[in-house]
């Protein structure tokens, strides 16, 4: 993907089995700590259940298993609630960090020594100063999931 099809500048970010990621805010409705959830029967592993956002119910997906990463050990996952056109979806994550401003020149493609089980649901990476930051494909990770 070339750089300047990336004209997003401004990420949500969070972290997920020691990765860190973001998704572009305006994709971001709000984050929310660990909410109750309904367990839907017969749904696919990455439904996690669905949670009562003020009235509206929403499906929260595990993303650990989106990503094909092992389970969550300890914490309860936080909750990431992303825009889509069939209303509110919330995306668990292990941990949120903060909104981060990128340059567009620090943009790169996926490393080769990503994780092969997500690689694909990787846009590219920015170089942060400190780390690395992934940059998730909802449209592949979890959009696709929804339309199914």
């Amino acid at each position: 993907m070339a750089v300047n099809e990336l004209t997003e500048r401004q990420y949500c970010t969070f972290y997920l089995d020691g990765h860190f990621l973001g998704i572009g805010v305006k994709e971001v409705q709000e984050v929310l700590k660990y909410q109750y959830m309904t367990e839907v029967p017969l749904a696919d592993a990455e439904v996690a259940g669905l949670i009562n956002l003020r009235g509206q119910i929403v499906t929260a997906l595990d993303l650990r298993k989106v990503m094909g990463l092992g389970p969550r050990q300890g914490k309860l996952p936080m909750n990431i609630v992303v825009r889509s056109d069939d209303g509110p979806l919330s995306l668990l994550v292990d941990e949120i960090g903060d909104v981060v401003e990128v340059e567009k020149e620090s943009f790169e493609d996926p490393p080769e020594t990503l994780e092969v089980s997500f690689r694909h649901l990787i846009k590219g990476v920015y170089k942060l100063q400190e780390k690395l930051m992934l940059v998730l494909d909802l449209d592949r990770a979890v959009f696709s999931l929804v339309d199914a």
